[in-house]
């Protein structure tokens, strides 16, 4: 097999299939010998989430987590359809490989490494008290449950809600699993004493409440041993951190910013508007 000759990180597609293309485009994507990383949220609210879901599903060299909005098109598929006027999941789910497609999103991963790049790919975020190791482990658990449909059907009315907000290594149940796809798919802050997590901020670094940090900036964060995390789901970062390994790629196609795809080789930004 031919070795890769790079590999791209590209932030929430969100159905914006047309910049995905104008993106590769940009960067000259070769399928057979570069590779395509992908922070979730691939589909839903943009025009185009079918064609998004296919192109991406048979892409050769590949990966892509979950995001929030590709767990709400399996509950919807799965018959837990909690409907928002700016859905755009009607066309995955009324189409004829309806049930490949949701399955393939069912057994990607919340959380992804490469050792290779010591680089570890996420939606959301990874909880500041969790370490790299328990990080690992809690992925892991949690994708038990979403990929076995007996368990998860059976518990899939109790699966959406806030609470509990507060990791703790005692919680147990349909608790503990909700708390854990929550952090890895919702959380963008949390608060400075006990990291109880905010699952409803969503704006600016500038208007966070007076003691909540951000996941990736707050005081008791511990050590993940990895050299970077590059992660979605915060459109209003605008790419902007201010930290040199934690790296934004939500730059907000969906909502008129550009879609941005960082290269793991070059160490570099490539954007193109929507």
């Amino acid at each position: 097999m031919r070795p890769i000759r790079f590999t791209y990180a590209i932030g929430d597609v969100q159905g914006c299939y047309d910049p995905l293309m104008r993106l590769l485009e940009k960067l000259n994507f070769c399928e057979t010998q570069d590779c395509l990383w992908f922070t979730g949220d691939i589909i839903n609210r943009g025009p185009q989430s079918l064609e998004t879901l296919r192109f991406i599903k048979n892409l050769p060299h590949c990966v892509t987590v979950l995001g929030n909005h590709d767990i709400h098109l399996i509950t919807a598929f799965d018959g837990v359809y909690r409907p928002h006027p700016k859905d755009t999941l009607e066309d995955i789910l009324q189409a004829p490989d309806a049930e490949v497609l949701i399955d393939f999103l069912r057994t990607r991963p919340l959380l992804y490494e490469d050792k290779k790049y010591n680089v570890g790919l996420v939606h959301a975020g990874i909880h500041p008290l969790w370490d790299w190791e328990a990080a690992k482990q809690y992925a892991q658990e949690a994708e038990g449950f979403i990929q076995n449909k007996i368990l998860w059907l059976d518990n899939l009315n109790y699966f959406y809600g806030n609470h509990p907000d507060q990791w703790s290594d005692n919680l147990k149940g349909l608790d503990r699993i909700r708390l854990i796809f929550n952090i890895f798919t919702r959380m963008r802050i949390c608060r400075k004493d006990d990291a109880q997590c905010d699952f409803i901020f969503k704006g600016p670094l500038s208007d966070i409440p007076k003691n909540y940090y951000p996941w990736f900036a707050h005081p008791q964060r511990k050590n993940l041993s990895i050299n970077k995390i590059l992660f979605g789901h915060w459109s209003h970062l605008r790419g902007t951190t201010n930290q040199e390994d934690r790296i934004a790629l939500d730059t907000g196609c969906i909502w008129g910013g550009p879609l941005t795809a960082y290269c793991l080789e070059k160490q570099t930004i490539t954007s193109v508007f929507k």
